[in-house]
């Protein structure tokens, strides 16, 4: 049976609604994912300005302790938003090696200008 009830194909207007609805759903995925896109940018914005400060400060490009907080921190978020608590983890840590390639960049330039 199709989604409408009936035997056999689908009849040319339940395709044209699912038609309809796919571009609904896809345009919110859109518009989600440019979302994130900016949300990206702004929290690199602020790992940037943190790896300039531990260059500054001669503190070390990575934190384990800090970067084991905020992993069992969004586990936590995840499941509590229904979201795959290991996906959000190998997410995280996705984002947090790019941070940390940052700082070492930082530190690197800042040690090659000094």
């Amino acid at each position: 049976m199709s989604a409408s009830g009936h035997a056999g194909a689908p009849r040319e207007a339940d395709v044209a609604r699912a038609r309809e609805l796919l571009g609904e759903e896809r345009r919110s995925i859109d518009n989600i994912d440019a979302a994130l896109v900016h949300l990206l940018a702004e929290r690199f914005s602020h790992t940037q300005r943190v790896g300039l400060l531990k260059a500054e400060h001669g503190l070390p490009p990575a934190d384990p302790a800090r970067e084991q907080q905020q992993i069992e921190r969004l586990r936590s978020l995840a499941d509590a938003a229904g979201l795959d608590p290991t996906f959000a983890e190998a997410f995280m840590r996705f984002i947090v090696t790019e941070v940390i390639r940052h700082h070492e960049r930082i530190r690197h330039e800042g040690a090659a200008g000094a």
